[in-house]
């Protein structure tokens, strides 16, 4: 009992600190008071709570400001807000071909970016990790920031990754990303590593800064080269046992779709099936070096018949695809994303005309605004979680 009771001071203080951390990640200056109105901390205990938070680093306190400018009596209020700068979080997207890299600060604000390509041919463990870490050096370099002021890291790859970091290594592509990072970057740099799916990232950075702001049940499909999605039922992500929730491969059992190809992969080979005929075709202009989808959607946006009717055959194609998800999740809402999700607003509306034929519960669908940053927004929003989880057991390397 003794031992329960000379912890208790501890424990309080401790959730005291983590209620004003909280609300300092939240707001922009605040006052002792607005502390205390936030937390329902006595003054004495909010201002102790600050003055530690801010020797440790986490907080700093700003200069006073009478009234803003304006006559005020009296002794004017402390000011405080988080140190967005106190430490740094590492977001890195980690392809087949090419790694990039982000650098956020503590309010998720991306500072520096850097994206380097793996050599052509497959490449070791070892090089990949080593084109990695260089990669992320560069991010480091580019604003200024050293390599043991990096917080947390988490990395998005394009395989099944179960709640525990562990790859799912059943097929050859996958097994290519099961390259040990996590132990790698932890001997090499010292730093937390956190491993996750790429489509999952994707969910998770879509309802922080995307079109699913705020939406608790949403499926984003990472639809350029390949289909893979991520899950959020009522704002968890799914893994399944394995990590292979959301994975798609059971669309080569549905009827109309038959493969896992995505949007950009189809556009490119229906354009080169195209004009291996003698269809007229503006597409011929880049008939040399191939037809890309973004190709197609110009041409179909000037109006060109080939190329509008690709594009009716990708919508088709979605719908299926959405319809088969919806059947089995049931969304609210379904996000297509990657760097294809630029140009494939034009889908929306005639996939939105054909769902209910492929399901009972049709989602809205969206696009995603966020591009070919789409990983590393939910990469560095993992890796903020991660810190402002375990923000009391941290040690900054260069505390205030």
């Amino acid at each position: 009992m003794s031992e329960m009771t000379a912890a208790t001071p501890q424990l309080l203080r401790r959730v005291s600190a983590g209620a004003v951390l909280d609300f300092m990640r939240a707001s922009q200056a605040v006052t002792v008071t607005d502390v205390m109105q936030a937390t329902g901390l006595t003054r004495a205990t909010a201002i102790s709570v600050c003055e530690d938070l801010m020797q440790r680093g986490w907080i700093r306190e700003l200069e006073n400001q009478r009234a803003f400018g304006g006559y005020q009596k009296g002794r004017p209020a402390r000011r405080f807000e988080l140190n967005e700068h106190a430490g740094y979080v590492l977001g890195m997207d980690v392809g087949y071909s090419k790694a990039t890299v982000v650098v956020s600060d503590l309010r998720g604000t991306v500072l520096g970016r850097s994206s380097q390509p793996f050599a052509l041919a497959e490449i070791t463990a070892e090089e990949r990790v080593a084109m990695i870490d260089k990669t992320a050096m560069m991010a480091l370099h580019s604003v200024g920031a050293s390599p043991d002021s990096v917080l947390a890291v988490c990395a998005g790859i394009a395989a099944p990754v179960d709640r525990k970091g562990n790859v799912l290594a059943a097929q050859h592509f996958w097994g290519l990303f099961n390259v040990g990072l996590k132990a790698a970057l932890q001997e090499l740099r010292g730093w937390t590593v956190l491993l996750e799916n790429d489509a999952n990232l994707a969910a998770l950075g879509e309802r922080w800064r995307g079109a699913a702001e705020g939406v608790d049940d949403v499926v984003v499909i990472l639809a350029s080269e390949r289909v893979g999605a991520g899950v959020l039922d009522d704002g968890r992500l799914l893994h399944g046992i394995g990590g292979g929730a959301g994975e798609l491969a059971f669309l080569d059992m549905v009827d109309g779709v038959g493969d896992t190809f995505g949007i950009a992969a189809m556009a490119r080979a229906w354009a080169a099936e195209a004009l291996a005929g003698t269809a007229r075709t503006t597409l011929r202009e880049h008939a040399r070096d191939g037809a890309e989808a973004e190709h197609v959607f110009a041409a179909a946006a000037a109006g060109d018949a080939v190329a509008l009717e690709i594009l009716d055959r990708l919508a088709d194609r979605m719908a299926r695809i959405i319809g088969a998800v919806a059947t089995i999740i049931n969304p609210e809402l379904v996000v297509i994303g990657g760097a294809v999700a630029n140009s494939a607003g034009v889908l929306l509306e005639p996939i939105a005309e054909r769902l209910h034929e492929f399901t009972a519960t049709p989602p809205t669908v969206a696009v995603s605004p966020l591009g070919d940053s789409i990983v590393t927004v939910g990469a560095v929003r993992c890796a903020l979680d991660y810190v402002e989880k375990n923000t009391l057991d941290l040690e900054l390397s260069v505390p205030a």
